[in-house]
C-alpha cells in the first residue's frame, strides 16, 4: 500500500495472464472497498502498469486483461502502460532468459522506456495534484450528501 506504482508483471501461460497474476489482482480486489487517508477508495492515487512476456503471442490480451482490472480498482492507468516480449513462437528463451532473450529488441526496449516513464509521471502528478474530492467520495455518497451532478460552485 505505501508504493505509488504497482507494475505486474506475468508471462504467458496458454495464451493467459499466469494464474499467480490472477491471484495478485484477485488480493488486491479483496481490500479495494477499504478507503485510504484522503477518503478516497483505497487505490485512488496510485498508477498501475504490466509487463508481459514469453514466447507465445498474447502480450496485448494478457495486457488488456490486468490494466481494466487495475483500473476498476482505482489505480490510475496512462498511456503506453504496458510492454512485451515474446520473442519467437514456440519454445524457446523469454526476455532476459539466461541472457539469450531480447535484450536487443529496439520494440520492447522502447515500450518499456516509455511505460517506465508514463508511469513515474502520471504517479508525481497524482502525488501532488491527487484526485479531486468532489464526487470521489463513498462516505459521502452513503451520507446522501454526494448524489447529484459534480457541480464547480460545491468545490
Amino acid at each position: 500500500m505505501d508504493a505509488d506504482i504497482l507494475v505486474i508483471g506475468t508471462p504467458i501461460w496458454l495464451g493467459e495472464k499466469s494464474s499467480v497474476a490472477t491471484l495478485a489482482i484477485e488480493r488486491l480486489y479483496g481490500f479495494s472497498g477499504e478507503l485510504n487517508q484522503s477518503g478516497h477508495y483505497a487505490y485512488y492515487g496510485k498508477v498501475g502498469g504490466c509487463l508481459v512476456t514469453g514466447n507465445e503471442d498474447g502480450v496485448k490480451h494478457c495486457s488488456m486483461s490486468i490494466l481494466y482490472a487495475l483500473q476498476h480498482l482505482g489505480y490510475s492507468i496512462p498511456p503506453q502502460a504496458d510492454t512485451g516480449s515474446i520473442g519467437e513462437v514456440g519454445p524457446g528463451p523469454s526476455y532476459l532468459d539466461n541472457g539469450l532473450g531480447g535484450t536487443e529488441n529496439d520494440f520492447t526496449n522502447r515500450n518499456t522506456t516509455f511505460m517506465t516513464w508514463n508511469l513515474m509521471h502520471q504517479a508525481l502528478l497524482l502525488k501532488t495534484h491527487g484526485i479531486p474530492p468532489y464526487g470521489n467520495y463513498r462516505t459521502a455518497w452513503d451520507d446522501g450528501e454526494s448524489k447529484d451532478h459534480p457541480n464547480p460552485a460545491h468545490r
